[in-house]
């Protein structure tokens, strides 16, 4: 059978990373390549058996098995399909494959494999994802003729900042790679189904179901304005350019965004975080921007509040180390503070005058992409995704308000 894989499947299906994660748009060919990938392997591998996971096991049903049925009759390649007990393909020749439904991870066990493949995976809840994966890594332990590596390919569509966005994309270990795969890099597809998505599906979908990428997937993000693109930066800090340092109080977390103002501009070039206390953060700002002039804008809660067991609050501390503290009485409403950040990173105009480092601020730049409003329509507080967002929060509204401060002349009568 001649095969004529897209670009990202090639990749894909003939690749020799361990685990590779094919991460596609809607109509991107994702479980196709996932088969082809294990038909193939089970020619070069005659003698060992594969397991292949779907979600549920209606999906194994309506979409596994009469995949690799089709796939098999094209190719010519006779085979067995027992549904019941055993849920298992037998290739002739070729070993088999034993079908396992990720919604019982508990049956994935008392078996083994040479490798697996591993459908829509970031269908499921993080934590499960997680669970499914340590079970499908112990099953992968039988030995190939040639000594090579026990692999596990995983097929997805883009759900959010997951399981797979948390092991493939934030924090890849060796071996794990992702093959991305918009949905218009498949030719075979009728010419108007991309513009039928975008008929039905609102715009901070299209980047996850078209162009394959994690995205918030919750229309109500905190800060939807952001864009790691249009607002990120490569700018660094200067010497001695004065700071403007927005702080967060929280015991054992404290967290602190450095910024800098070029040309009425607001770029956030460095983070500090998980920082145990006052003192200790004032001890980490000495240390590494001893040489600049230091303006913070922190909580004002601080002012009463103590991160150290203390007579002295937060915010005289911050005085006591000769650091300009820029706060009013008290914290500026939550909705005016958003509004001055969303504004900030792009306006009615279409103008981005806040930009963030990617490389520096790491831990930042998940927070902007990821924290949603809860169900309350205030914004979420429960994955620590506010204390980054809040911190730098507190700067822009003081320098760059959404709401100028006016002052109103009375005439006074005796």
């Amino acid at each position: 059978m001649e095969i004529n894989p897209t670009i990202p499947q090639d990749d894909f299906i003939f690749g020799d990373d361990q685990f590779p994660a094919f991460v596609g748009g809607f109509g991107s060919g994702k479980t196709d390549a996932l088969i082809i990938r294990r038909i193939l392997g089970m020619i070069a591998y005659p003698k060992n058996s594969f397991g292949f996971y779907e979600p549920t096991y209606d999906l194994i049903r309506q979409i596994a098995w009469p995949r690799f049925e089709e796939k098999l009759e094209q190719m010519q390649i006779p085979y067995k399909l027992t549904k019941s007990p055993t849920n298992e393909l037998q290739v002739e020749g070729c070993g088999k494959i034993i079908f396992r439904s990720m919604d019982t991870p508990q049956r994935i066990i008392g078996y083994e494999v040479a490798d697996s493949d591993v459908d829509e995976l970031d269908t499921l809840k993080e934590k499960d994802a997680a669970y499914v994966w340590r079970q499908i890594v112990a099953r992968n332990r039988q030995k190939k003729f040639d000594g090579s590596r026990n692999t596990i390919a995983v097929a997805t569509t883009p759900e959010g900042f997951k399981f797979v966005y948390n092991t493939w994309e934030k924090s890849p270990k060796s071996g794990y790679k992702i093959i991305r795969a918009p949905t218009y890099s498949n030719p075979y597809l009728d010419a108007n189904y991309v513009e039928s998505l975008r008929d039905i599906y609102p715009p901070h979908l299209l980047d996850a179901y078209i162009e394959g990428r994690f995205v918030n997937l919750i229309a109500g993000s905190v800060y939807g304005c952001f864009d790691r693109e249009l607002n990120g930066t490569t700018e660094r800090i200067r010497p001695r350019e004065p700071l403007h340092i927005g702080m967060d109080f929280n015991v054992n977390n404290m967290t602190a965004i450095v910024h800098v103002i070029r040309d009425g501009k607001a770029y956030a070039l460095d983070e500090i975080n998980g920082v145990k206390d006052t003192p200790a953060m004032i001890e980490v700002i000495r240390a590494y921007y001893d040489d600049h002039n230091i303006m913070v804008y922190p909580d004002a809660s601080g002012n009463s509040r103590k991160t150290v067991d203390a007579s002295t609050s937060d915010l005289q501390l911050l005085r006591d180390a000769k650091f300009r503290v820029v706060v009013d009485p008290a914290n500026p409403r939550v909705k005016n503070r958003l509004m001055a950040m969303n504004a900030m990173f792009l306006n009615a105009t279409g103008d981005r005058r806040y930009f963030v480092n990617i490389e520096k601020c790491p831990d930042y730049t998940l927070c902007l992409e990821q924290q949603a409003y809860d169900k309350n329509g205030e914004p979420d507080k429960s994955g620590d995704l506010d204390h980054a967002p809040d911190a730098a929060g507190y700067f822009i509204h003081q320098r760059f308000p959404i709401v100028r401060r006016t002052a109103k002349v009375t005439e006074l009568r005796l």
